[in-house]
């Protein structure tokens, strides 16, 4: 794991403060190494030299800790980071990751919600869960109590794949009386951070891990959120980062649903079943046989893409980031990723480095 080229380095970034992650992430994408980049945002603090001793130590125990505890990390530059994820403003320099990988390769929609869920909410969590996994999308929660357990329950017992984003390292389960449902979702999707492996669940971690939570998504349905749910700052973030945002109805008279009428309001397609949210991302058509059937995508021919504008504008051996590629194309940044993912699923690009697509 420690021959990963500049990982040390992306890890030092990593322990930096959170101000300072967006920053950084300019600078990578401008092309800048990452060891310079660390020595640049530590030279701005009185105590940088002797801070970069520091960070070096502790990015080596990170490393062996994760060694020791079967996490894999994966850098920002390595092709198989999840591109969704690369392209928003300030991704993860670091995946710590344990469980099957290739989950973070597919469709993916996050279900969130109140921790103190009614039964109602968690019910409705656990079918939509399962019918989204059952038809290959991968679910995409936080681990809490509430409606992210049982997003991930939902998922399991659908069949499919979901992906847990953790507000501590990767090796640190919480709340601690999940940690039997951590160990089922690694057989069948990710347990993931991007906090070093040892890392407390303090509570400045947990609004961080939302943007990850949005921008491995597709889309971020709303379930049972009151006005200053957590849930509301994934939904901004998703927003933020050109996901669609929706939510389900419910109970007017509980105060539980008022966030999420919220978001009715302003504008967010109401979601009562899995198909209402297959259409909003062009999934499926309405009444349509789902793209994705029982098991997962497959492919389903180049015909339909010889004409497309975002495959005309990308060439073999030279990838693009995906500003040029919505400049070059003129689509949508918005349907820009679920289209650069249909492209891929069908074989027709790649995914690069850093958040670029190169033509296959």
């Amino acid at each position: 794991m420690s021959s990963i080229p500049h990982l040390s380095d992306l890890i030092g970034l990593s322990l930096l403060p959170p101000w300072t992650w967006r920053d950084a992430a300019e600078r990578l994408r401008a092309g800048e190494p990452p060891g310079t980049v660390l020595a640049e945002l530590l030279d701005r603090r009185a105590c940088g030299q002797a801070e970069r001793a520091t960070l070096d130590d502790r990015a080596l125990a990170a490393t062996r800790r994760a060694q020791d505890r079967g996490i894999t990390a994966t850098a920002w530059s390595d092709p198989s980071y999840p591109a969704a994820l690369a392209a928003i403003a300030d991704p993860p320099f670091v995946l710590w990751t344990r469980g099957a990988a290739d989950a973070l390769e597919r469709p993916a929609v996050a279900l969130v919600g109140s921790r103190a869920a009614s039964p109602h909410g968690l019910a409705v969590a656990e079918r939509l869960a399962a019918d989204l996994a059952a038809r290959g999308i991968v679910v995409v929660s936080g681990l809490a109590r509430g409606v992210d357990s049982a997003a991930h329950r939902g998922a399991l017992e659908g069949g499919g794949s979901t992906i847990a984003v953790l507000g501590s390292g990767a090796d640190i389960i919480y709340p601690p009386e999940h940690a039997a449902l951590a160990r089922d979702i690694e057989a069948a999707g990710v347990v993931m951070s991007e906090l070093v492996p040892g890392t407390p669940p303090l509570p400045l971690f947990f609004p961080l891990r939302n943007r990850i939570i949005s921008g491995l998504s597709r889309a971020v349905v709303v379930i049972e959120a009151g006005e200053k749910s957590g849930s509301l700052i994934t939904a901004r973030l998703a927003l933020d980062q050109g996901r669609d945002v929706l939510a389900v109805p419910g109970n007017v008279l509980s105060g539980r649903n008022r966030g999420a009428h919220g978001l009715l309001r302003d504008g967010a397609k109401i979601v009562e079943n899995a198909d209402d949210i297959l259409e909003e991302l062009g999934m499926i058509e309405k009444g349509a046989v789902p793209l994705f059937p029982e098991g997962g995508a497959g492919k389903r021919g180049t015909a339909p893409f010889r004409e497309d504008p975002v495959l005309a504008c990308l060439t073999p051996g030279e990838p693009v980031d995906l500003d040029a590629i919505a400049e070059r194309s003129g689509v949508a940044p918005a349907r820009l990723l679920p289209r650069l993912f249909e492209l891929e699923l069908n074989g027709l690009v790649a995914r690069a480095g850093g958040g670029r697509f190169v033509r296959s």
